[in-house]
């Protein structure tokens, strides 16, 4: 992510220093994300990841890293934190939150075809079963009530034609999230921001899922249309790849059936999913905050998917 706090040798020697992780020989800042300064640190006993957390707090972040060891230590493909010798997965850095987590192998596959998309589907299913006995509770803190919030902050921003669409978008959800099909679709913890950049594969063999500090309890299927509105897409024009769309929820649906609330709620959270991220870089463009390392995501991006849902059905369900 975008390097907001500036960490040296030096200084990752010294933290580095409670972990049973061997010798600190390097660190070098990840220039790419919005929200928290990240490194790739080198040990002598391997390859980690350091995390400074911007925003999230001392008291929110033991859901993110304890969610993370619940799914790895149920054969989910992801980081595993690493404790201090104190048994701490988060210490402090330049007086803010940090963790260390395990770096996953192989690169980011940007231009999925089916068999990726199928191998990410049958992944997110196996990740939403296996945290369903996880006993801590955090609300996605992305969802409805932050697009309340920020609805307004950023509406004087737009022009007249993106107004209409955020106070209609807005109105819609609110509606859809008042109905029985709504209230009714499974939920449990989800990753919420499952993009192509977050997950590793080496060839076409899935090597794990990272970055989720987005996560928090949602409806399951929000997650679904999250990873498909990126994986699934023709990035240009947010059109989606029937294709790839079929693959990725056909392999979801072997692990974990879709329900009939699922099938009526699939084009609205479609939607909810395309508006969600639009609203985050429509903020992170015309609110930014200063940091070393930082690259905005072009909101009109979002955007034009969120005019593709609404313009045209999605594929069904499985």
């Amino acid at each position: 992510m975008a390097v907001f706090t500036p960490v040296t040798l030096d200084d990752f020697r010294a933290w580095a220093a409670q972990f049973p992780i061997g010798e600190a020989l390097a660190i070098k800042g990840i220039a790419s994300g919005i929200e928290n300064s990240n490194f790739f640190a080198t040990t002598s006993t391997g390859e980690y990841v350091l995390t400074i957390f911007e925003k999230l707090t001392f008291e929110q972040l033991p859901f993110y890293l304890n969610l993370m060891r619940h799914l790895a230590e149920r054969g989910v493909l992801v980081p595993a934190p690493i404790a201090s010798r104190a048994g701490a997965l988060i210490t402090p850095l330049h007086g803010k939150p940090a963790s260390l987590v395990t770096k996953l192998e192989g690169s980011h596959q940007m231009a999925p075809g089916p068999v990726h998309c199928a191998a990410v589907g049958d992944m997110l299913a196996r990740m939403h079963l296996a945290a369903r006995d996880f006993p801590m509770q955090q609300p996605n803190l992305r969802g409805i009530d932050w697009w309340n919030e920020t609805t307004p902050v950023v509406l004087p921003f737009l022009d007249d034609s993106n107004q209409h669409l955020l106070r209609a978008e807005m109105h819609f959800q609110e509606s859809f999230a008042a109905t029985p099909a709504s209230h009714h679709l499974p939920r449990g913890p989800i990753h919420a921001d499952l993009f192509r950049n977050n997950v590793m594969f080496d060839g076409e063999r899935l090597t794990g899922f990272f970055d989720f500090y987005f996560a928090g309890c949602d409806s399951w299927l929000f997650d679904v249309a999250v990873t498909v509105n990126d994986w699934c897409i023709d990035l240009d024009d947010g059109t989606l790849d029937a294709g790839r769309v079929r693959a990725m929820l056909e392999s979801y649906h072997k692990v974990r059936p879709f329900t009939a609330d699922e099938h009526t709620a699939w084009q609205p959270l479609l939607r909810a999913a395309a508006l969600r991220f639009w609203l985050s870089r429509l903020y992170d463009l015309h609110l930014p905050r200063d940091a070393e390392l930082l690259t905005p995501h072009d909101p009109s991006h979002f955007e034009r998917i969120l005019r593709e849902r609404i313009a045209h059905a999605a594929p069904p369900l499985y």
